[in-house]
């Protein structure tokens, strides 16, 4: 039987920038929404909780939810790891991390090619869907459209069974954007940093045109390219890059 969709309850971990565009989306669009910083609940920013989700510990987040959203660096995983020991195979663990060695440290299996959604399965010992990793925060907070608008943008996600993937679909449709629809984890690095369909905003249609050009073995310099690139750029703080500039950098360098 698959889970029902609408009015779920969702666990959220960490509220960054994406995080916490996710717990306000998600909790207007009438889900039942917990969310988990790396501090005390009391401690959560009120703004998190604006549209009815509620501050809990990270055990909390991951207890009696139907899905668990992380939005963690990829380097804290292994830390979490353990609270997933006691989380049923049914449950919809979404993560939407990107490695970045310049944050992360390396990390030698991802460094001799794994794919990163796989490493993070490897870490949780559990099926997970990757999404959100391949849209710029700004973007998700403010680009979100109605949906059969012509130039809805859409967000790239992968799973490998069937009920991840309808729900992470329909999650994304809900937060404003198009869901399309990668393949399986194994072939998620294509929506992996440096490749033509990362947080450069594409319309469905744009994606399916791109995909296929994306070229595994140049990715991690064309990622190392645009952090170079950004770290330049914030170098003063009278030009710190706004969405604009890393949507076009992330254009010039990507497609």
């Amino acid at each position: 039987m698959s889970k029902k969709i609408d009015n779920m309850k969702i666990g959220i971990i960490g509220v960054g920038y994406i995080g916490k565009t996710l717990a306000l989306k998600l909790g207007s669009a009438g889900h039942n929404v917990s969310v988990a910083n790396t501090r005390s609940p009391e401690k959560m920013d009120p703004d998190v909780l604006a549209t009815g989700a509620k501050a809990v510990t990270a055990q909390q987040a991951i207890e009696d939810n139907e899905v668990i959203i992380l939005s963690i660096p990829l380097n804290r995983i292994p830390d979490i790891a353990p609270l997933f020991a006691s989380v049923p195979e049914n449950v919809t663990v979404i993560d939407t991390s990107n490695y970045y060695p310049a944050r992360d440290l390396k990390i030698n299996r991802i460094e001799g090619g794994l794919v990163e959604s796989l490493w993070v399965t490897e870490q949780l010992g559990r099926p997970i869907a990757k999404a959100w990793n391949a849209i710029g925060s700004q973007s998700l907070k403010k680009n979100g459209k109605s949906s059969g608008d012509s130039d809805r943008i859409a967000i790239p996600f992968a799973a490998d069974r069937g009920t991840d993937r309808n729900i992470t679909k329909k999650l994304i449709e809900e937060t404003g954007f198009d869901a399309y629809d990668t393949g399986l984890l194994a072939d998620s690095w294509r929506q992996q940093p440096g490749a033509p369909i990362y947080c450069t905003d594409l319309t469905a249609a744009q994606i399916a045109s791109l995909i296929d050009t994306a070229e595994r073995a140049r990715l991690p310099a064309r990622r190392d390219l645009a952090v170079a690139a950004i770290m330049e750029r914030m170098s003063s703080a009278e030009a710190n890059p706004d969405a604009d500039f890393g949507l076009r950098l992330s254009r010039a360098l990507y497609i």
